[in-house]
Parts: C-alpha cells; sequence; structure tokens
C-alpha cells in the first residue's frame, strides 16, 4: 500500500490518501515529471490474489482503461485517464485531478431545491451521461458523491466509473471459471434488474432520477417509500412540482426498466421545452409519410453478456455451418452465382445539380447469374444527394432488381441483388467525427449476394419465430430487442423452409451495400437530415440543421434508398453482423468474407446506428460491438442470402 511520498513508477509521488474502500484507495498525487508538478489522482485497485483469475483481472484493468482513455477524450467534464500500470501484481490508475466539490455538498437531507434548480441539475448530468451512453457504457453508480462541481468552471464533472470495480471481484469456482461476486452500484440509486446483475442504460437513468426527486424532496432515496403492489417510487406528495417534470421523474424511476426511458439522450429530450417540427424547404426531399406511432452510443458500447460454454460451441458451429454452406455454393458454381452490376439494371435521369457524381461500383462483376429460383423481378426507386448543409443537389431515378420470399399469411421477405465489386472499407482520417476502429481503410473484393431491402420487419420474425419480442409493436417496424444468437437461429429456421442459405452479412459486406458506391460519411452525401433518417436530430452532421427527434422506430421503407436500393442503412436500427468483433481492420479478410479470428468470440460488431443514436454513428463506417447475448430496443438485424 503506497504512503505518502511514495514516488509510483518514477513519475507519480503520492502527496496523501483521499479515500478508502473495499475496492482500493484512492490518492491525491503529482507528477513529477511535469514543470509544475501537475495534481492527478492515483487510484490503487487490489484485486482478488488468486493467481487462477489474475490473467483475467488483467484484461479486465486493459480493456476498462480502454475505455476511460476514449471517455476522457470525449467530454471535458469526463477526467482524463493518464496512465495505467501494474506494479507487483497490484494495478494503478492515474487521472486527472478535478479541483472542486461532489453535489452532496449541494443536495443533502431536509434541504430542497427548486424545480428551476433540479431541471437545471438534470439537464447538466444527462448532457454528461449522454456522451457515455452513445457509447454504450453503463455507469452503474451515479449518485452525488460522484458528480463533482468543478471550481474553475462550475460545471459538472461525472468521475467513478462502476465498471472498473469489477476487477477487484473476481473470484474462481470449482470448474476454474472465473466470475464477479460483487453488484456495482449504490442503495437507493441502484434498480432492480441492476441489484440482479443486469444493469442497462436504463439503470443509470433510473439514478439520475432518484437524484433528482432527493433534490425536490430533500430524502435520501433509500428513505423514499415504496408501493408494495407495484414498486414504484412514492414521492409526489413530498415536492411542489409541475406535472411535466412530476411526469419526467416518475418515468426516469419506474421500476420495470422498460417502461423508462431507453438512455441518457431520452429523458434528456424529454425535459427539453417542446419544439415545432422542423420545416421543410422547397428544394428539399417531401417529408416521409408520419410513423405510426431514437443509445448509443453512442455506439452506445453496450455491454457484453458471458455465455456457457456449451452454448457457444452450439453458437460456433451454426455459424461456421452457415457461411461455409454459402461458401461451397460459390465455389462450386464460381462466378455464376454472382449478381452482376448489369447497365440495363439501372438508369438514370438528369441531376438538379451534379456536385458529387453517381454512385458507382469500383470493379463490377463481369458475370451473368443463373436466375434463382423465384423469379427476379424489378423495382424503380428515387436515391437523393445532399451537400454539407443538408440541402438536396442531386435526385436521381434508378432501378434494382430483388426476388420476394413468400413467408406465409401474406408476409413476404424482399432480397436485393448486390453486385460484387471492390471498395475501400472504413473511413478517411479526416473524416468528422471518425472512431480509431473505423481504420485503417484497406481495398476489399466483394463477391455478389442478395441483401433485404429493409432490416427484418415484426411480421417477418413472427411469421418464422413464431414471437415477437419488439419493444415498439408494429408489423412493418424492424424487429428489435433481439440477440445475435435469435438472428442465427432465424438464418437457419428461415434457411430450412426455403431451402437457400440465409445468414447474417459479414462486416465487409454490410458496408459495402451501405456505401453503394459512396466515399462520403454517408451514401446520400457529407451529411444527413431526419427528413432521409431516422436518428437523434438534436445533434446534427457537418453544417446540417437540428431536425425531429421521433424517440422511436419508424417503418421500415420511410426514407430513401440508397443507389442499391436498399432502405434504413442509415439509423432506424442498429444491425448485427456475422464476425468476430476486432479493433482495427489491421489482418482483416480482403475477400469480402465474415473475420472470425479475434480475442472474444462473444463479443459482436453492429453497424448503421439507430433512431437514438448521433447523427455521426450513423455515418457508413462506425463500428458498435456488443455480447452476442445482448438485447436492446435499438438493435435488429438484415439478412443476406446465397442461392445455391
Amino acid at each position: 500500500m503506497p504512503t505518502t511520498g511514495t514516488i509510483l513508477r518514477q513519475r507519480y509521488k503520492i502527496i496523501y490518501i483521499l479515500g478508502s474502500g473495499g475496492f482500493g484507495d484512492t490518492y491525491l498525487a503529482e507528477d513529477i515529471d511535469l514543470p509544475n508538478h501537475l495534481k492527478c489522482v492515483v487510484k490503487h485497485l487490489k484485486p482478488n490474489s488468486d493467481p487462477a483469475v489474475l490473467q483475467t483481472v488483467r484484461r479486465l484493468f486493459d480493456s476498462e482503461a480502454q475505455v476511460l482513455y476514449r471517455l476522457g477524450n470525449d467530454s471535458d467534464q469526463i477526467p482524463r485517464l493518464f496512465a495505467h500500470f501494474e506494479e507487483q501484481g497490484e494495478f494503478y490508475l492515474v487521472q486527472e485531478f478535478v479541483d472542486g466539490q461532489d453535489l452532496s455538498k449541494e443536495i443533502s437531507p431536509g434541504k430542497k431545491l427548486s424545480e428551476t434548480e433540479v431541471t437545471k441539475l438534470l439537464q447538466e448530468i444527462l448532457e454528461i451521461l449522454a456522451v457515455v451512453h452513445q457509447k454504450n457504457i453503463i455507469h452503474r453508480d451515479i449518485k452525488p458523491q460522484n458528480l463533482m462541481r468543478r471550481r474553475q468552471d462550475r460545471k459538472i464533472v461525472l468521475i467513478d466509473f462502476g465498471a472498473v470495480k469489477e476487477i477487484n471481484t473476481m473470484m474462481v469456482n470449482s470448474q476454474g471459471q472465473t466470475s464477479v461476486s460483487v453488484t456495482i452500484g449504490s442503495l437507493g440509486y441502484m434498480p432492480s434488474e441492476q441489484a440482479a446483475g443486469q444493469p442497462k442504460l436504463s439503470s443509470d437513468v433510473y439514478a439520475v432520477g432518484m437524484l433528482g426527486i432527493y433534490a425536490l424532496t430533500g430524502i435520501q432515496p433509500q428513505d423514499l417509500p415504496k408501493d408494495p403492489t407495484d414498486g414504484e417510487v412514492i414521492w409526489r406528495n413530498c415536492a411542489n412540482v409541475s406535472e411535466k417534470l412530476a411526469g419526467v421523474l416518475d418515468k426516469m424511476v419506474t421500476y420495470h426498466f422498460r417502461d423508462r426511458y431507453f438512455s441518457a439522450e431520452s429523458a434528456l429530450q424529454a425535459l427539453q421545452p417542446s419544439q415545432p417540427p422542423p420545416q421543410i424547404a422547397p428544394t428539399q426531399l417531401n417529408p416521409p409519410s408520419p410513423p405510426q406511432r431514437r443509445p448509443s452510443p453512442p455506439p452506445s458500447v453496450l455491454q457484453p453478456q458471458p455465455q456457457p460454454t456449451s452454448d457457444l460451441s452450439r453458437r460456433q458451429v451454426i455459424k461456421t455451418a452457415g457461411w461455409l454452406a454459402g461458401g461451397f455454393g460459390l465455389a462450386v458454381i464460381g462466378n455464376r452465382l454472382l449478381f452482376p452490376s448489369d447497365s440495363g439494371d439501372i438508369t438514370t435521369t438528369t441531376p438538379v445539380t451534379s456536385e458529387i457524381p453517381p454512385a458507382v461500383v469500383e470493379n463490377p462483376s463481369p458475370f451473368e447469374p443463373p436466375t434463382p429460383s423465384n423469379s427476379l423481378e424489378t423495382f424503380s426507386f428515387e436515391t437523393v444527394t445532399v451537400n454539407a448543409q443538408g440541402s438536396i443537389t442531386n435526385r436521381r431515378n434508378l432501378q434494382a432488381k430483388y426476388f420476394a420470399e413468400n413467408l406465409g399469411n401474406g408476409v413476404s421477405l424482399e432480397m436485393v441483388q448486390i453486385p460484387g465489386g471492390t471498395f475501400t472499407m472504413g473511413s478517411p482520417a479526416e473524416e468528422a467525427k471518425r472512431g480509431d476502429n473505423e481504420g485503417p481503410q484497406y481495398q476489399v473484393n466483394v463477391s455478389g449476394f442478395s441483401m433485404g431491402r429493409y432490416p427484418v420487419t415484426q411480421a417477418q420474425y413472427q411469421a418464422i419465430m413464431g414471437t415477437n419480442p419488439a419493444h415498439f409493436k408494429g408489423d412493418k417496424r424492424p424487429v428489435e430487442q433481439v440477440s445475435w444468437d435469435d438472428a442465427i437461429e432465424f438464418c437457419q429456421k428461415l434457411s430450412q423452409k426455403t431451402g437457400k442459405i440465409y445468414r447474417l452479412p459479414s462486416e465487409a459486406e454490410w458496408e459495402y451495400a451501405c456505401r453503394a458506391g459512396t466515399v462520403t460519411p454517408f451514401y446520400f452525401g457529407e451529411t444527413i437530415t431526419t427528413d432521409l433518417v431516422n436518428y437523434y436530430g438534436n445533434y446534427p452532421y457537418a453544417s446540417a440543421p437540428k431536425g425531429e427527434y421521433r424517440d422511436q422506430t419508424t417503418n421500415v421503407g420511410n426514407f430513401p434508398p440508397n443507389s442499391f436500393g436498399l432502405h434504413d442503412m442509415h439509423g432506424n436500427i442498429f444491425e448485427w453482423c456475422q464476425d468476430i468483433y476486432n479493433s482495427s481492420y489491421q489482418g482483416a479478410p480482403i475477400d469480402g468474407t465474415p473475420w472470425l479470428d479475434g480475442s472474444d468470440s462473444n463479443i459482436k460488431p453492429l453497424r448503421g446506428g439507430s433512431w437514438n443514436s448521433y447523427a455521426w454513428n450513423c455515418r457508413s463506417a462506425p463500428r458498435g460491438r456488443v455480447g452476442l447475448a445482448h438485447r436492446s430496443y435499438v438493435v435488429g438485424f438484415r439478412l443476406v442470402c446465397v442461392v445455391a
């Protein structure tokens, strides 16, 4: 245990201890390598010393440190992580020192803040937490003591992420498997699902709501009564508050997580004054038909969940068999299976303006495939291009070929031909808001395939699986709350029913299909607007204006497609891919097949953004990652078909 004057790594000199707990000790220190001996905070983490868990502890420590590095770079209201290291089997984090005092000095028992003060406080906290949730990271310990009021600018700073505490609770069972023995959180601020070891983004929303109620009532969360019949917090009679704020707080702290705001962004939006719908200029695209009534986040990212070994083996068999079956068909029949770029399939009209040329595939396949068992049909559509301000500069009338799969009961699945070709995967270093995992850019040669014109809808899922797990109900809305396993099972059952090979796309296939020959951040061009995509319109990209925030999914096909005729590749719902997630493209396959090598086969990539994503997370290149057992309101999938 370090003492005053101890120098760690010949650089960080301990000044005095700030606090101590079951997870470790926290010290004020100074960086003696810097001329002004900058003050910093050193967290000394004391993990379980069992050698059997040390390797897992080290992996978790490195992983969580990377999370903290990223978060600190994304917001000046999250302390930066300067260093992390291991000495003599113990672990240290060196973070930015926040000069200020925590919110327990502002919020205390018996003290009631005004509605205006509490509303402002909630907005400040949720704005920071929205950055965290956009990467799908759950804080898990929101409380006044973990919110600092910085002396310099009076801004709130969010500290002490609970995730790193897991490394101190690792244990080994009789089979030699590691497990976490402690639930992270604080009494009164922790909802039921978090207490059961299954925290969600909305668990953080609950904690913020309880903090707001504490500030209004002066009653600590653990002392507030709850209705014995439904577990709801009883608090309104203890505060004089408007119906609007009371309603927002009620939804933030409702017992069942499905009934809460999905994330900090959703709750923040509910606190904002009502805004009129965006005005559509005459030169812009006509607005889509109204939805039938956004993570994240981003990308959002969502927390992976461990899986039993036996289930993993079954999944690996299903996954490998599905892909190899497709590969075998291609190997036998070769290029006769590819869907070419046929000049007869696409027609163009004279554009309004021509700032950006029409999308083209760099190297389309020259071979004509045989007609699949379903007869091919042609559909026509209009696609548009916008400039950095979101104004339409180009309209084109195009055509594409597809076949329709009859799923029964009047439900069909439209699969669009995607021509083979070569494209550049990833984003250029100069692209605004790009992530490190979007590179390095590299050339990929993709064979032709068929892809779902839309994400799988609830009607389609119901027709094959007999259930509808979606939160936002509607036959034509995308199905969500499906895990990677659920999507794989759907593919397997659909393949058995039709005799074709249906599967999830590889990441390369997904991005190739999304870009449809474009190299701009979006297939619409330099930006998007909420007339073109369902996303969190309060956070636009480039010079586009703010737009509508729908706070839910919309029917598939409500918005214009890309040049391949595919709808909703940007926004509406994140989509599962086949691969194992890797943090960069170094060593990725160059033939469009899924990348099945990686450090953790339980972690899968998500693409496309969703209804609650910032605009920049809906670009063609961003990559999310979640555990394959994760189910969320923002996650669905789209199909690829190989006709053998």
